[in-house]
């Protein structure tokens, strides 16, 4: 008769969503150890040792036999020190040290310190979405950070010890909340003489349209995007939980803020592409992937590596990255809006009215080219952020404030949603369903026409400056694009200054 098998349930990270895992435990006579099989990596080789000082430090008896450890299914690559506390549950169990009684209804994940303390590892919520999905509760450390949704599917188990209690062992129906530390208030107060710069961000943020800003330094263009989030629709439950999901993938602690603000990434221009769009070993989501839902902010644009910039032309398509690998393709969101600020040149004083450029031509487009044709027609606003005038900062003068600017976002949103249920509009993504949803007036409609035809736009052109006419429209309250609205769109799309 052979050998019993003893298994547990515990998952492993791949991308953005843990897959199920069997831990299963076959004892023999033979030399004492461990052998583990099912393709695991450096981390989860380790935990032998990690596993038979955990339980010695926690009061058990490492079994003076041999054990073998398979974890299943065979073909699945297993990563990470999370494997620690199911091996461990799954020898205990197999020796009859602990009571089996509610063990096949939990996913054990965590890592063991040589004392027998039970830490969180990276992607807790991607775990604890499994195990609601399965009807499982989720067994781990005391630090994990859970979104409140989930907490009723956590169990705690600060020390390997309390297993000797069986179920009743585990902490009540607790899980801590992700806590998020407190950040700067920000308002668009105050930026000071940067109303136009302003329109454009209520523009930008009532339609989610790309917006690229231009000026030299010191004009406030950081100031400015750093504050879009103020004036974005708060996240919804599921989006909140898309970005915590993503972030504890990653190994982040999500700064949503007690107010559920959006995402706020601003990575640097050294930024390598694996960075940007994700990857590496173990397969991580990149910047444009914790952006999702909300706001990838490049500063100094041109200063980006060209491959980079190009990698966001398919995300800011599909709004998804695909990473395909070896061992299959990996999928994260990247529903992002991108806002970017660059300086004119590169000295940054090119138009200044006060400070002469000192670039060459030949320089000056060179600089410019650094960003590519393809990426720049994909963003929809491009803004002039002039320098502020000195008297204006010095006396403090007011403009308009977050909250003014976020009331006209919620107005235009809510005339377009219901503008589309009026006249039964569907989104498309093909230019010309943009324009037929767009409702142009005639003369609107003329001057759209002549205006493509002058410039030479390509399809993608028109459909983007339709757009943001629309909005623009919605901003007003007007059912209908018209010459007014047009025009305020081509001046954020057509800059003569390149």
């Amino acid at each position: 008769m052979g050998a019993e098998v003893y298994s547990v349930h515990t998952a492993t990270i791949r991308g953005a969503e843990a897959l199920p895992v069997s831990v299963e435990v076959s004892l023999s006579h033979g030399i004492p150890g461990i052998t583990l099989v099912g393709m695991p990596d450096t981390a989860v080789l380790e935990a032998r040792s990690r596993v038979r000082c955990a339980m010695t430090g926690s009061g058990y008896d490492p079994p003076r036999l041999h054990i073998t450890v398979n974890l299943a299914p065979g073909e699945l690559k297993k990563k990470g020190t999370g494997f620690d506390l199911p091996i461990a549950v799954a020898i205990l169990s197999a020796t009859h040290q602990i009571p089996l009684e509610g063990l096949d209804h939990m996913l054990f994940v965590g890592e063991l310190a040589l004392d027998g303390t039970v830490s969180a590892v990276r992607g807790m919520v991607a775990y604890a979405m499994l195990a609601k999905q399965a009807g499982l509760t989720l067994a781990c450390g005391s630090d994990a950070d859970i979104p409140e949704s989930l907490r009723s599917q956590v169990r705690v188990l600060p020390e390997l010890s309390r297993l000797k209690q069986g179920a009743d062992g585990l902490a009540g129906a607790e899980g801590r909340a992700c806590v998020t530390p407190p950040s700067e208030a920000l308002d668009f107060a105050d930026v000071i003489d940067q109303e136009m710069a302003k329109r454009a961000m209520v523009v930008a943020a009532a339609g989610g349209h790309g917006m690229l800003m231009v000026g030299p330094p010191g004009s406030g263009k950081s100031m400015l995007a750093k504050r879009l989030p103020t004036i974005l629709a708060p996240l919804e439950p599921d989006e909140e939980l898309q970005s915590m999901l993503l972030y504890s993938v990653a190994g982040e602690t999500f700064m949503g803020g007690n107010g559920h603000n959006r995402p706020f990434r601003a990575p640097h221009h050294s930024i390598s592409l694996v960075g940007m769009v994700g990857g590496g070993n173990p397969v991580l989501p990149g910047e444009i992937s914790l952006a999702h839902n909300g706001v990838l902010f490049l500063d100094e644009l041109p200063e980006f590596s060209p491959g980079a910039l190009q990698a966001l032309r398919q995300p800011m398509e599909d709004r998804e990255v695909r990473i395909v690998r070896a061992d299959g393709t990996y999928r994260f969101p990247s529903d992002f809006q991108l806002i970017a600020a660059a300086n004119p040149c590169p000295c940054g004083y090119l138009g200044d009215p006060v400070r002469p450029c000192k670039c060459t031509p030949a320089q000056i487009v060179k600089y410019q080219n650094r960003v590519g044709g393809p990426l720049i027609d994909r963003i929809d606003i491009v803004v002039n952020v002039a320098r502020p005038r000195e008297d204006r900062l010095i006396g403090g003068q007011a403009g308009m404030s977050s909250a003014q600017m976020a009331e006209a976002v919620q107005k235009a949103r809510e005339f377009a949603k219901w503008r589309k249920t009026k006249y039964g509009e569907e989104r498309g993504g093909a230019p010309h369903e943009s324009v037929a949803n767009a409702r142009f007036d005639a003369d609107a409609r003329a001057m759209l026409e002549a205006i493509a035809a002058r410039k030479a736009l390509s399809g993608r052109a028109i459909a983007r400056i339709v757009r943001v006419s629309r909005t623009i429209a919605d901003i007003s309250g007007r059912g209908e694009v018209g010459r007014d609205e047009l025009a305020e769109a081509c001046s954020y799309r057509l800059q003569d200054n390149g």
